[in-house]
């Protein structure tokens, strides 16, 4: 018996049969459950993380008091680009993994993007 994939899980693979990270341009991957939002830098080449921030790390995990999970997600965004330039990393690809392009999704590249990286 097969096991067919489902929604999220079949846009994933469509989008990553079309984007890989580079040493030049890594990808940006942004992983969301339920409560929290992940998101890293991954050099595809060599098969390396170069950065990762999420809404459990140790600098933002004392900010967030009462901040909504959108306003986590921008401070994810900005907080791994800020990681990204400390590392002399300016252009990323942004890999959505499956999940609409909308909400904490869209804040965190936002956020991103204001802080100084490029995609």
């Amino acid at each position: 018996m097969a096991m067919t994939l489902q929604g999220r899980e079949r846009r994933k693979l469509r989008i990553r049969s079309k984007i890989s990270g580079s040493d030049e341009r890594p990808r940006l991957s942004v992983f969301r459950s339920a409560k929290h939002i992940y998101a890293q830098v991954v050099d595809d080449a060599s098969g390396k993380t170069l950065a990762a921030a999420s809404t459990l790390s140790r600098d933002i995990k004392g900010t967030l008091g009462e901040d909504t999970k959108t306003d986590a997600a921008k401070k994810v965004g900005s907080l791994l680009a800020k990681m990204c330039l400390e590392k002399k990393i300016a252009k990323v690809v942004f890999d959505r993994n499956g999940y609409l392009y909308h909400g904490r999704i869209k804040a965190l590249a936002d956020a991103a993007r204001e802080a100084g990286l490029q995609f």
